[in-house]
């Protein structure tokens, strides 16, 4: 029905930037195995918010940061409003709890996102490079 993948450039550059900056760290000084250990964690956290997967079958919303460690779905009988929205630049990227208005939001890069609005009354925003496709997609199932 719709798929589609999101690359998060800044992410990918923030993530060769680590690397190159932890392996002059690693060879340059002789530290422990602790903060060895430590780095590679923090590498595989930026690396798995290099992507963002959008997926829609016939029963759920589906999207997946990177290599799948953070994921979500939502069911689309439960979606009763679909929207583009800009998000801010102080929003951040990533995975966001937003206090007011009071919403989720997923993305890796950019600002253009599709907001949806579930029968409980929560609220996400989904970043996306084609918002006018994502809403189009959503709103074709849910009406």
């Amino acid at each position: 029905m719709y798929k589609h993948t999101q690359i998060g450039y800044l992410m990918l550059v923030t993530l060769f930037v680590s690397v190159l900056l932890f392996g002059v760290i690693l060879i340059q000084t002789n530290i422990g195995l602790i903060i060895t250990i430590s780095l590679i964690f923090v590498l595989l956290i930026i690396a798995s918010f290099s992507s963002l997967k959008v997926v829609i079958d016939k029963n759920y919303l589906r999207i997946k940061f990177g290599y799948g460690i953070f994921k979500k779905h939502f069911p689309l009988k439960e979606i009763i409003l679909v929207k583009i929205v800009k998000n801010h630049w102080y929003y951040g990227w990533g995975i966001r709890l937003w206090a007011w208005p009071r919403m989720w939001i997923f993305n890796v890069s950019g600002f253009d996102a599709i907001e949806i609005k579930m029968k409980n009354g929560k609220i996400y925003r989904i970043g996306t490079d084609e918002p006018k496709k994502l809403e189009q997609a959503i709103k074709k199932i849910i009406q």
